[in-house]
């Protein structure tokens, strides 16, 4: 069973999230839109909309958030937020 990570960032007012894929292009990753929102999408949004790519969670799979700097080694710089957590395809195959 081949695990991947799932990541949730958002850029432009928007919450996207995307499986990375390694060995794939960037471009074909699975991704969901949240759309524009003021808040981060919930923990059932975030199940429902992996479900829909076709993932679930590993066993004990936890969210974690880190934040960095939009430009790196800039104190100033907006901070940009970014979660991840480990997924597996919901059927156990390899996407």
């Amino acid at each position: 069973m081949r695990e991947h990570t799932a990541q949730l960032s958002i850029r432009d007012g928007r919450w996207r999230l995307y499986v990375a894929l390694m060995g794939v292009p960037v471009s074909q990753w699975p991704e969901h839109d949240f759309g524009p929102a003021l808040v981060v999408p919930t923990m059932a949004a975030r199940s429902q909309a992996l479900a829909g790519l076709g993932f679930v969670f590993t066993d004990g799979a936890e969210w974690g958030w880190e934040e960095y700097s939009e430009t790196l080694d800039d104190d100033a710089s907006p901070v940009r937020l970014l979660a991840s957590v480990q997924v597996r395809s919901r059927d156990g195959g390899a996407p």
